[in-house]
This record gives C-alpha cells, structure tokens and sequence, in this order.
C-alpha cells in the first residue's frame, strides 16, 4: 500500500472504489461517519445495503478505534463483522502494512464471509486478504501469503499449520486479532491451536473478542488475550428478534424432502434459507428443488 494524495491504494489492484460513483444516500453515509470512520469506508458500508450502523457497531467501533481491546456480546447477524472490519480497515489506512490482522473463525464458511466484507468494505483501498481454512490445497494458501496480505482470516487448526510449516510465514507485525464466535471456538475445542497462536504474535496488539454467550470458557480465554477490555452488549442471552415467528414440525426422515417441497410451495414468493447437516445433502436438495421449478 502507498499513500498517495491522502488516498491508501494497493500497488497493482484496480478495484474500483464507491467513491466513484456519486453518493445515493448522504444521510446513511454521514451515519457511518459519526462512528469516526473516513468517507471512503462509509460510502462502502452503504454501497452493502447498509443504511445504518446496527447497535454493535455503534459501540464498538469508536473504542477500537481509540485503541481499547473490546469484548461483544452479539448475536450473528448484529452486523458484528462491521464492528471489527471498519475499525481496522481504518487502522490499516492510517498505517498501511502486511500482516496487520488476524481474525480466527470457527467454521471454513464463516471466515470466507468475513474474508468477504473485509474485500468489499476494503476495495476502495486496496485491502488483500488471505483465507486460510481447511479443505482448500496448502500451497495454494501459502502461495496467497506469500503475497504479504493486509488481513488474514482463518480457522485456528489451519493457521497453525501455516505457522509451522509455510517457510517464512510469521505473524511478528501483526497489530489487531480478532476472535470470533469465540464460544463456538471453545465449543470445537480450539483452545490448543489458540494458545500456540497466542505465544507467537506481538503482545503490544488490540484484541477483540466477539460471542454470543459470555460461558466461563469465553471469560477465561478474555482473561488471557485482552487488556482491559470494554464489554458491550446488544442482546440478551439467548434473545431472539421479537417480531420473529417461530413454528417446528417434527417429520419422519424419509418424508422430510416431500415436506420441505410443501413448505416452499406454502411459502412461494417469500425468500428462505435452507440448513443441511453434510456438502453431499446441500448439494441433493438443491438438485432437487431446481428439478422442480
């Protein structure tokens, strides 16, 4: 990254900024401002659909950015990604370097998600990330960080594979990690890899720590890798969104795709969301259903 007329850009990307196109909503932008974020990264959060911060932004990223360690108590879906990405996203464009953040994830989905909003919020500037999960060839991954990515985002087992075995590979620079879903980290029994993480970067680094549940697992890792934290919540343990409608059917096995075709046509015109246990059923449901119009 080099700054160039108060702008960070990426040598060699050409990733078209938001800020080329005229704003279409200056008032949402201007909400994402206040948080203390430039205008480049605001116009890229609305350019995602967002109108607003949520709640957990709103607390979150104006302490990250004064550089406390923050502990969230967020559901998924609180916009929780925004909370830690915009906070560093502006970090890196004040200091731009490789290997500025680490975000460990539990699942392989989940950190190419957040891979995902670091790429969009971050086009503007040029932001290249790493994912490093299982599942996908190890050279190909080394390959990426050889490239020096700003932000890498990964599973804990595969990142302690790259620092054991990419030659040359080491988070000595890194200036923010973040756990996320740090109660389903422990829940996968994580913890190892996540100490052997801990005793190979910096000390003088933000941390922050996200989860939906505060367990005596999360409060004893908080203990370990945060200095004197801020704790902001947004919701209640175990709450669920109050205008939410929620049935259960409980259905013989071999009748759950017949059923499930009947709930779709019920439900026809609304959109949904399907989760399956295995690759292999994702991938025979889906046959299914387009088969069937």
């Amino acid at each position: 990254m080099s700054r160039t007329g108060g702008k960070v850009e990426s040598k060699g990307t050409h990733a078209r900024s938001p800020s080329n196109a005229p704003p279409k909503n200056e008032e949402s932008i201007k909400s994402f401002e206040k948080l203390g974020i430039c205008r480049e990264l605001a116009e890229a959060a609305v350019a995602l659909g967002w109108k607003s911060p949520s709640s957990i932004q709103e607390q979150a990223v104006p302490l990250v950015l004064q550089n406390r360690d923050v502990i969230g108590l967020a559901q998924t879906g609180s916009g929780k990604t925004g909370a830690f990405a915009l906070p560093i996203l502006q970090a890196l464009l004040d200091k731009p370097q490789a290997m500025f953040t680490l975000v460990l994830s539990p699942t392989r989905e989940l950190a190419i998600q957040i891979s995902q909003q670091f790429e969009a919020l971050g086009a503007g500037i040029g932001v290249k990330c790493a994912v490093l999960v299982g599942g996908i060839d190890m050279m190909a991954q080394a390959i990426s960080l050889a490239k020096r990515p700003h932000v890498i985002v990964g599973t804990p087992g595969r990142v302690v594979d790259h620092l054991t075995n990419t030659k040359g590979f080491n988070l000595k620079t890194l200036k923010h990690l973040v756990l996320d879903e740090a109660d389903r980290l422990l829940n996968m029994d994580f913890e190892q890899e996540i100490d052997q993480i801990l005793k190979v970067i910096p000390r003088n680094r933000r941390t922050q720590l996200f989860s939906a549940t505060m367990t005596n697992k999360v409060a004893k890792l908080q203990r370990a890798c945060l200095q004197d934290p801020v704790k902001v919540e947004v919701a209640a343990k175990y709450s669920t969104v109050e205008t939410l409608r929620q049935q259960y059917m409980f259905v013989p096995a071999k009748y759950k795709d017949c059923y499930l075709t009947f709930l779709l046509t019920e439900l026809a015109g609304s959109s949904g969301m399907i989760f399956t246990r295995t690759c292999e059923s994702t991938r025979k449901i889906s046959l299914m259903l387009r088969n069937l119009g």
